[in-house]
Parts: structure tokens; sequence; C-alpha cells
């Protein structure tokens, strides 16, 4: 009985919900599909959340761009290692040239260094440069540091942008939980009618 309330105080909780959001962080940043996940909004409700004592504050200025980096990294070396064949599926809303193609512009208008830090705050955008980057054999050189700085000003910034925001709206944590769960249930419905749409369309070629 002791076990199962411990299970449900506020440290439990605080961890879990820390795990949480490093996770959609790096998926975000890492994974290809990661431009549903809701990365900016997630930051800003985390930082509300810190605020009122409910996360830890100093577990998400370190994680919280930790995550951001290791995920443009992994974002990277997808791109590098799959090369133009990782984005020629024109049949997947995952992988739409227009994705892509939004990420090449933002290269080409910004240039190396500023289109990585922009991108931090462009959603769908800040998915594909990642890989983008890495398929057009971005030098190492020039991706890593920008990488680290971009992570850490977007990271860092937008959470302590939510943080002053929960200090400074009185009683805005009562609407916190379901914020948060509204934010990562709108950013699960694509994924969930995509795969529907794919086994659908599986079943139709059987």
């Amino acid at each position: 009985m002791n076990t199962a309330l411990n299970l449900l105080n506020a440290t439990a909780l605080s961890d879990a919900g820390l795990f949480v959001v490093l996770a959609i962080l790096f998926a975000e940043t890492g994974l290809l599909v990661g431009f549903f996940l809701p990365g900016d909004s997630l930051l800003v409700a985390a930082g509300i959340a810190a605020a009122n004592h409910k996360l830890s504050l100093a577990g998400l200025l370190v994680g919280a761009p930790l995550a951001a980096i290791i995920g443009g990294q992994v974002g990277y070396q997808l791109g590098r290692a799959g090369g133009p064949r990782l984005f020629a599926r024109p049949d997947s809303r995952f992988f739409r040239n227009e994705y892509v193609d939004r990420a090449r512009h933002h290269l080409d208008r910004f240039g190396n260094a500023k289109a990585i830090v922009l991108a931090r705050f462009v959603p769908i955008v800040r998915t594909m440069l990642n890989p983008v980057a890495g398929a057009i054999r971005m030098p190492l050189r020039t991706f890593i540091p920008w990488n680290i700085v971009s992570g850490l000003v977007w990271a860092v910034g937008v959470t302590l942008a939510g943080y002053q925001l929960g200090k400074s709206v009185k009683g805005i944590d009562r609407f916190l939980l379901p914020l948060i769960a509204l934010i990562v249930l709108v950013s699960v419905v694509p994924i969930v009618l995509e795969v529907r749409r794919s086994r659908a369309a599986s079943g139709g070629r059987t």
C-alpha cells in the first residue's frame, strides 16, 4: 500500500514528467517523424510547471538542451547515412517533399550557421533541417558547434520564458495538466491516422 502511494507522490510525478519532456524533445529533433511533436509548447508548459514546483527547473535547464542537442546530432547522422534516398518517398505523409524543400530553403536563405539556430524556433523545419544537413554533407565542424549553440538557446530560452510566465500569472498551473495532455494528444493524432492509412493501403494491395 505504501509503495503504491509513493509512486503517486510529487517526486515520482516530477521525475516521470521530466523524462516525458526530454523524450519528446529528443524525438522531435532526432527522429524523422518528430515534426508532429510539440517541442515549443511543451517547453513552455514545462517551464510553468517548474515555476509551480511540479518539475525540476535545474533538471529542465540541463536535460532539455542535452536532449535537443543529441536529437539534432542523431537527425544529422540519419540524413548522412540515408542520403537523398531517405526522402524519395512521395507517397508518404511523413517525408513530404515540401518539408525537405522548406528545410533546404531555410539553409539557402540564411546560410548554415544562422539556419541551424533559427530552425530551432520553426516547427517542421526544426525536425527536417538536421537530416537534410546530413544528407547534403554539411561539414561536421560547422554542424556540431551550431547544433550545440542552437540547442542551448532554444531549450533554455523557451523554458525560462515558460518559467517567467508561471511566476507572473497566478493560478495558471491549475490548467497545466489538461494543457499538457491536450498538447500531447493533438501531436499523436496525425501519427495514428498515418499508421491507419498505411495499414489500409497495405490491405488494399493484398
